[in-house]
């Protein structure tokens, strides 16, 4: 029988992305016991899932559906895709994975002309493809529901033979450990979209920096820059100095500019 305080954590969860039975508790204050005994009732109805110490809703993750988070921090996220459309030139290579941040990049491009896109967002090559003498490869494979991406071996396959300009992708959560997710295929994506690039670049909004993921994407050190809308936590900030990655901040966007 669900209970007033499981329709709490539930909501939080909606919100907020996975949280720690910590987290919960001290949201919630009840002790660490009474919420684990919650969330083993809320997991045997199948409401959620705990993985590594974390609880998240079943189906997401840690992370919302797609199109709601397209709406989440639509002002930082697309400050930032903006920012980055300014450093990429008409004619440019790029390759983007599939995420809210890096649809909006895809947004901010529609200016530009003669862009070859490699992608496995169905979004982001529907926004981009068919105007401006752009070329768009969409890898194929299987297609998510949710998010529009394609997913799994086939798509991991084909974007390997490409080598471009910008290796753009988005990010679930950001510790002093480096770029993670809640997904492990989309976590290989990442990865491999990063290896096909001369320029590595990662587009997230802060409320990502202190959340830890399941799944690890990549370390710092195979990054060239971070670009955010604000300053990064001192321990993720020391980490990034420390591997010699770039942190720039978008600059905030205002009426009339």
């Amino acid at each position: 029988m669900l209970t007033p305080r499981h329709g709490a954590i539930l909501k939080l969860l909606e919100d907020k992305g996975a949280l720690s039975v910590t987290a919960l508790a001290e949201t919630l204050d009840v002790s660490t016991e009474t919420l684990r005994r919650d969330v083993r009732a809320l997991a045997d109805a199948g409401a959620v899932v705990r993985v590594h110490g974390a609880v998240g809703l079943a189906g997401q993750m840690g992370e919302a559906p797609f199109h709601r988070r397209m709406r989440e921090n639509a002002g930082p996220k697309q400050a930032i895709a903006r920012a980055l459309a300014a450093q990429i030139a008409d004619g440019d290579s790029l390759m983007l994975d599939t995420g809210t941040t890096t649809s909006f990049v895809a947004r901010e491009l529609l200016n530009h002309r003669r862009l070859t896109v490699v992608t496995n967002s169905s979004d982001i090559a529907r926004t981009l493809a068919t105007v401006n003498g752009n070329r768009v490869f969409m890898a194929g494979g299987e297609l998510r529901g949710d998010s529009g991406a394609s997913l799994g071996a086939s798509a991991l396959g084909f974007i390997r033979s490409f080598a471009v300009q910008h290796a753009i992708i988005s990010a679930g959560a950001v510790d002093a450990s480096g770029v993670m997710d809640y997904d492990l295929q989309e976590a290989e994506f990442a990865r491999a979209v990063l290896a096909c690039g001369a320029r590595r670049v990662v587009v997230t909004d802060a409320t990502k920096f202190g959340r830890r993921g399941f799944i690890r994407v990549s370390g710092f050190e195979a990054l060239d820059m971070i670009l955010t809308d604000a300053a990064p936590p001192a321990d993720v900030a020391a980490a990034l100095s420390q591997a010699g990655t770039h942190v720039q901040l978008a600059a905030a966007q205002h009426n009339g500019q």
